[in-house]
């Protein structure tokens, strides 16, 4: 079952949100470390989101337990010397391992899809890591495709830092 997130969820989200971060750290060292307290900290950034009318977050739910979410934002991403239109951003999904494959994280993606759709939005967009065969897969299932590549320079070797 998909529903929108609630309070008593935050916890359980920043829990999954620390599996997320795991998981890329495992795929690529070079992204983004959880802080010690990264778990606790997003869980409240969740529940300061949960009234924000610009953003939205869906959690998957089998036998009540929460097994996946989604949070995505409406955004003004475009500098002013062009064109404005909002979008939306996905930015996390995640589903646990054992439930993966089962459409959770597609029937997640179609609820963010449509409250996007709710806000007059044409697009969403979303980051993937280059790393994450898995991921890119199940985008390009969805539809998605290429837009942007985000490339990195790392300017000191290890032994110089």
């Amino acid at each position: 079952m998909i529903r929108r997130a609630t309070a008593e969820d935050a916890e359980v989200i920043g829990e999954l949100w620390l599996k997320l971060v795991n998981y890329h750290q495992a795929l690529d060292v070079d992204l983004p470390r959880a802080s010690r307290d990264g778990a606790s900290r997003y869980a409240q950034r969740v529940n300061a989101r949960l009234d924000d009318p610009h953003s939205r977050i869906f959690v998957a739910e089998e036998d009540g337990q929460v097994v996946g979410y989604v949070l995505g934002v409406v955004v003004d991403l475009v500098p002013d010397m062009f064109v404005q239109e909002r979008s939306g951003f996905l930015a996390d999904i995640y589903v646990l391992d054992e439930y993966r494959n089962r459409a959770i994280g597609r029937a997640l993606v179609d609820a963010l899809i449509e409250w996007f759709k709710s806000q007059g939005l044409r697009y969403f967009e979303w980051h993937v890591a280059v790393a994450n065969d898995a991921a890119r897969a199940f985008w390009y299932s969805l539809g998605g495709r290429d837009s942007m590549i985000r490339m990195r320079y790392d300017l000191f070797e290890e032994s110089d830092s």
